[in-house]
């Protein structure tokens, strides 16, 4: 890590699916850098990483209730948030269209649209008064391109994509930015069932995966961590309504 941990020093961080691969990177890297951070996850999610600057909520991104309850706590113990990342996400059943079900619909649009609105819907008045705030929302190289394996997925994170510049053209007035980032394929849990699922085994899963991408290997969390420091920090204070793309290239062909 860069020992130059001044990035983003005061500043209180939310970061939702903080106990995934991607969030818990993030979390520990915002923390690293002097944020005060409320990780969010659903109940029962044991916390990948530790620090002492990282503090741990439960809380269900679907439900108003719960949202609203999780941020009044967050800014009664560390204060109004200066940055949220909506890091919460699910991929859902693979298959086309005509395979799923309107369940599978409702989940995956609550969770991976619903979820980054309604957190966006209650942390925003605290930034109004702040005069300044950064919201990071997780997209997915796939709300840019599209894809046979996961079409609901895809068009929910179409959805992030499009929301986040809606967003940051409404609250640029109060000095508050909303930007997206897009991962590609990830070294992940997920990632690492998937293979290990897969009817080919994993070395040809992963060849298929990234095998043709200019660099030819899947991205590490902290690789995305780092994008979201750039954003959550000061260094990006001209950046707004942008598509931060971290794929290897996938893509550039």
């Amino acid at each position: 890590m860069n020992h130059t941990p001044h990035r983003v020093a005061g500043k209180t961080a939310i970061v939702t699916g903080g106990r995934g691969d991607l969030g818990s990177a993030t979390a520990a890297l915002l923390a690293h850098h002097g944020a005060k951070v409320a990780s969010l996850d659903v109940a029962g999610v044991p916390a990948a990483v530790s620090h002492e600057s990282i503090k741990e909520y439960d809380v269900d991104v679907t439900n108003e209730d719960s949202v609203a309850e999780a941020i009044h706590r967050v800014s009664d113990d560390l204060g109004a948030p200066d940055i949220l990342v909506n890091a919460a996400g699910i991929i859902g059943p693979a298959g086309a269209s005509h395979t799923a079900s309107v369940p599978d619909f409702d989940l995956i649009f609550n969770v991976n649209v619903k979820g980054v609105w309604l957190m966006t819907k209650h942390v925003v008045p605290g930034m109004i008064g702040k005069g300044a705030g950064s919201i990071i929302n997780f997209s997915s190289i796939h709300g840019i391109t599209g894809g046979r394996n996961v079409p609901l997925y895809h068009a929910t994170k179409g959805a992030v994509r499009l929301l986040s510049k809606s967003d940051a053209a409404a609250y640029g007035a109060y000095g508050i930015r909303v930007n997206s980032i897009h991962p590609g394929s990830m070294n992940t849990r997920m990632s690492r069932r998937s293979a290990e699922q897969s009817d080919i085994g994993p070395e040809a899963y992963y060849k298929q995966l990234v095998g043709s991408n200019p660099l030819p290997r899947q991205g590490e969390p902290n690789e995305i961590a780092y994008g979201v420091l750039y954003l959550a920090s000061d260094e990006s204070r001209f950046t707004t309504g942008s598509e931060l793309v971290i794929d290897g290239g996938y893509t550039a062909i």
